[in-house]
């Protein structure tokens, strides 16, 4: 019994999440530190209702779980509490399991990402676009707000106040903004070639690219950027520390 109720489950929850970051990252760090009764296992889940199950089925044992596409929205609802920032974002991708079994959300999603671009901006770098309207492109706005960037959104839907269509990028639209994130799946291995639709060729030297995937770890995305000279940089050190950030929540 005593040993039963030592033992720690976490887990990331998704949907064709069998190339998962975490799961090898959190095995790699309980092997280090010896904890031997922590496991870090992946739900892959086809619908977010299948949420509760989980947390039944392993109601003893979860302490924590990481979120990531596409339910770091949807998950919010059943929560029972979220952090402050968490509820600003409007997207979860950290969960604490309480010792009474409460489920609270947070977002390490915005300090991973904010922490990993600040070394590479200067005082040109003023206006963003963020290329995808998911989840994580929330977090991306607010790191963003938070370093004074202001920033627009792009989407294939259509646009509005702080919304482009890719259709309307055009030269004035990319010299303007000499940050640019993809927050789209495109481009993840195994369909490396595929990048969102920009115009490329009105890059240069003082853009920054940031793409959110690690996998490959220079995307066709950053590899046009980096052919006009742009600064580039790959998600993995963003994910290594909303992590981080993630394992100090939970502990």
């Amino acid at each position: 019994m005593e040993e039963k109720r030592n033992k720690k489950l976490f887990g990331l929850l998704g949907k064709n999440i069998s190339y998962s970051f975490s799961r090898g990252y959190f095995k790699e760090k309980f092997e280090l530190l010896n904890l031997d009764n922590h496991k870090y296992v992946n739900f892959d889940i086809d619908v977010i209702n299948q949420f509760d199950d989980i947390i039944q089925e392993n109601k003893s044992t979860l302490s924590g779980m990481n979120v990531t596409i596409p339910y770091k929205e949807e998950v919010m609802l059943f929560l029972d509490k979220l952090d402050k920032k968490a509820r600003k974002i409007g997207a979860v991708n950290t969960i604490k399991i309480t010792k009474k079994g409460k489920l609270k959300g947070y977002n390490t999603d915005y300090y991973g990402f904010k922490k990993s671009l600040e070394p590479l901006l200067n005082k040109k770098h003023k206006k963003a676009l963020i290329l995808g309207t998911g989840g994580a492109s929330k977090a991306i706005a607010f790191a963003l707000k938070k370093l004074d960037i202001t920033y627009k959104f792009v989407s294939r839907k259509g646009s509005g106040e702080n919304m482009l269509n890719y259709s309307e990028i055009d030269q004035e639209t990319i010299e303007e903004s000499l940050l640019i994130i993809n927050c789209t799946p495109l481009g993840t291995s195994p369909d490396i070639d595929k990048k969102p639709d920009i115009p490329y060729q009105f890059l240069g030297a003082d853009h920054i690219l940031y793409d959110l995937i690690y996998n490959p770890s220079e995307t066709a995305f950053l590899k046009a950027g980096k052919e006009k000279g742009a600064t580039i940089k790959n998600g993995l050190q963003m994910l290594e520390l909303q992590a981080e950030k993630a394992w100090k929540i939970w502990n």
